[in-house]
């Protein structure tokens, strides 16, 4: 009988396989990203339907397999159903899922992108922060995590830029989404933010393209 592992995660991507079956990319924090297939989890009444569902975060219960696990269960800490209910936030929210999944590998342990991804999604729901600081903030810091940022801005820039960026680059991310920007620092920030994915991420993402065209419209 296979032994059953438990892992703290969240669902990165969940997709139909066959007629019941979904298969699942989960950030884990002790195996990093793995595949899951969560059998039977699209027939009515399943025990995995809701559990196996982009943003949710909790303990997950898994058998190993040769190349990837099965889903036996979840411990589910929160579901996130309020940004799966909001066009914008679930469309930031898929992007962080996108930009997680990027910078996701099997066996490196993920601890810090997972509480990244989790303050995240609890500060898209947080009507007092614009949506365009939270992407900012996350992008700057799941880059920083995976050590590909500038340590200094150049160029003549405002004082609350250079502050923003020093502060998200040392902050741990239980502080991260602590401080507000004007719109004009703001602006500046997320360009600033921009410019730094261009360096260093060398890939286009299907879910920013969309919020891309939401936000803009």
């Amino acid at each position: 009988m296979r032994e059953q592992v438990s892992a703290a995660g969240m669902v990165l991507k969940a997709s139909p396989v066959g007629e019941y079956d979904r298969r699942l990319v989960i950030l884990t924090r002790e195996f990093g990203k793995i595949t899951a297939f969560a059998r039977g989890a699209r027939r009515p009444g399943n025990s995995l339907m809701a559990v196996s569902n982009p943003f949710v975060f909790g303990k997950f219960l898994l058998y190993e397999g040769r190349d990837a696990y099965t889903l036996a269960g979840a411990e589910v800490k929160n579901y996130f159903i309020e940004i799966a209910g909001d066009v914008e936030a679930a469309c930031y929210g898929s992007y962080f899922l996108e930009f997680a999944d990027y910078y996701g590998r099997e066996g490196l342990e993920a601890e810090e992108t997972l509480k990244l991804l989790y303050q995240s999604m609890r500060a898209l729901l947080n009507e007092k922060l614009p949506n365009r600081l939270v992407k900012a903030v996350f992008e700057l810091k799941l880059m920083e995590i995976n050590g590909e940022y500038f340590e200094e801005l150049s160029g003549n820039l405002d004082p609350s830029t250079r502050y923003a960026w020093e502060f998200v680059l040392a902050s741990p991310v239980e502080k991260l989404y602590t401080f507000a920007l004007s719109d004009q620092v703001l602006l500046e920030f997320s360009r600033c933010v921009e410019e730094n994915k261009r360096r260093f991420v060398d890939k286009t993402f299907h879910s920013l393209d969309i919020l891309q065209v939401l936000v803009d419209n």
